[in-house]
């Protein structure tokens, strides 16, 4: 059984109510749900939140709300891992083991069902822990800068400042739209 955990915590400071704000027309968690009904990957679309009206924004697109998410869990300081930790927690808890956990994030609402169902193909195909999508940067990174603190401009590369950009290995960030992994992964 594959899972979708969307984790979507009400009290975001630097954009509050982000999870439900209105994006071209519908709100931000919507896109993800959708996406992930679309992709057909996922035997259930779990939000979890500790929110109500979130919780009840995913339930009218067509996500599942079985639990609320603990206080704990819910502040300024918590990261993505124990979210979904808890969430597969609860399922094998209260109902089954999930295989498959996908933490999709709420907030990327150009997620496309293809890449979830890429993601699912390369975590199954591949046999790891974990698939999720990147993105290569825009501009070489082995030519990256920094400011010091007398001000000054210095590269973290200084040996790439004559090199071809072309002829530089292409680097690669994470995405910030989903991470399949198994449920033992998550649990670890």
């Amino acid at each position: 059984m594959n899972i979708a955990v969307i984790p979507a915590r009400g009290g975001s400071k630097r954009i509050p109510r982000k999870n439900i704000k209105e994006f071209c027309g519908k709100p931000m968690i919507a896109w993800s749900i959708e996406a992930a009904l679309e992709s057909r990957c996922f035997e259930r679309i779990i939000v979890s939140t500790d929110d109500a009206e979130i919780a009840t924004v995913a339930q009218n697109y067509g996500a599942e709300v079985p639990f609320m998410r603990p206080d704990s869990l819910a502040n300024d300081y918590t990261g993505t891992i124990p979210v979904i930790r808890h969430a597969v927690e609860w399922l094998v808890e209260h109902e089954e083991r999930p295989e498959n956990v996908c933490c999709l994030y709420a907030t990327a609402p150009f997620v496309q069902s293809h890449d979830l169902q890429h993601g699912l193909e390369l975590l199954q195909l591949q046999q790891c822990d974990y698939a999720f999508s990147v993105t290569s940067y825009a501009f070489p990174i082995q030519r990256a800068i920094r400011i010091t603190s007398e001000q000054r401009v210095e590269m973290f590369q200084p040996e790439h400042f004559m090199t071809r950009s072309q002829d530089l290995e292409e680097a690669y960030h994470d995405a910030g739209q989903f991470y399949w992994g198994t449920a033992l992964a998550w649990l670890q």
